[in-house]
């Protein structure tokens, strides 16, 4: 939605993606806004090095500049801590936090000799709060915050802006062809069955009732890449920004207690 939008606007844009066959709702959506003309879209593995490479110097070769990098690639894996595999968490992390670090590195080094630049990191409202069954993925998420803080500072002698963007929950593939459970999610002897059905519940139930746009999300991206003077935490949303405030101002014990209400209303008691 982001690089539709840019393109549209007008900005040169190089769009990556794991598979070139699915890109075809990208083409369309770019078309659809007149930006066709101003969309590239390239092979890339975020979790491979030597296409990063390839890629980032195919573009640095064809524009002679990046002027604005987004780490927009990630995922978000369900499931309860005993449920989760070592590989599970090795490919939550590989795409969602090493994947930012990986293109950032390729990145920098086209950028820096300007003096000029802007990273963009998509991040999460879950780098603020916790959830059951989203271990991985906020974990993934408040490690980004923590290397976008650094790099920040970091960076600032380079006159190269690092921001994160912090939405909640919209209507996105995350949770349709992109969603992934924990490798034991569905075994009825697991101790967290009843609580991974209830879970699978509630968040089919979101998705039948929620209305947000991913376009909201888009449209303060292109902002961000372009205006002159930014923040370096973009909170999305009146709702994300109340909950933000709520976990910063009440007890952690009551917040846990409010999120257990919700997620788990009407479970059975878990079994040892």
């Amino acid at each position: 939605m982001s690089a539709a939008r840019l393109a549209g606007e007008g900005h040169r844009v190089h769009a990556c993606v794991r598979d070139l066959k699915k890109s075809q709702h990208l083409h369309v959506e770019t078309a659809s806004r007149g930006g066709a003309k101003n969309l590239s879209v390239h092979a890339m593995d975020v979790a491979d090095p030597v296409s990063i490479k390839a890629v980032v110097t195919e573009i640095a070769s064809r524009e002679g500049v990046i002027d604005v990098l987004i780490n927009n690639a990630g995922f978000g894996i369900g499931g309860f801590f005993e449920d989760l595999s070592d590989e599970d968490w090795r490919r939550q992390f590989d795409t969602n936090f090493f994947g930012v670090l990986n293109v950032t590195r390729e990145v920098l080094p086209v950028m820096r000799p300007r003096r000029a630049g802007r990273i963009i990191n998509i991040s999460s409202m879950a780098a603020f709060s916790g959830s059951p069954a989203f271990s991985a993925y906020a974990s993934s998420k408040w490690a980004l915050e923590g290397f976008s803080e650094c790099l920040y500072m970091e960076l600032k002698p380079f006159h190269i802006d690092v921001i994160l963007v912090e939405p909640g929950s919209y209507r996105t593939r995350i949770f349709t062809e992109n969603a992934r459970y924990a490798a034991n999610f569905n075994r009825k002897d697991s101790p967290y069955y009843a609580m991974s059905c209830q879970l699978k519940s509630f968040v089919d139930s979101y998705l039948r009732r929620s209305r947000r746009s991913p376009e909201e999300v888009a449209k303060v991206i292109s902002a961000l890449a372009t205006q002159e003077h930014t923040r370096f935490r973009n909170i999305i949303g009146l709702l994300s920004r109340l909950r933000c405030w709520v976990v910063r101002h009440i007890p952690f014990e009551l917040y846990a207690w409010a999120v257990a209400r919700i997620f788990f209303r009407g479970t059975t008691k878990p079994h040892a």
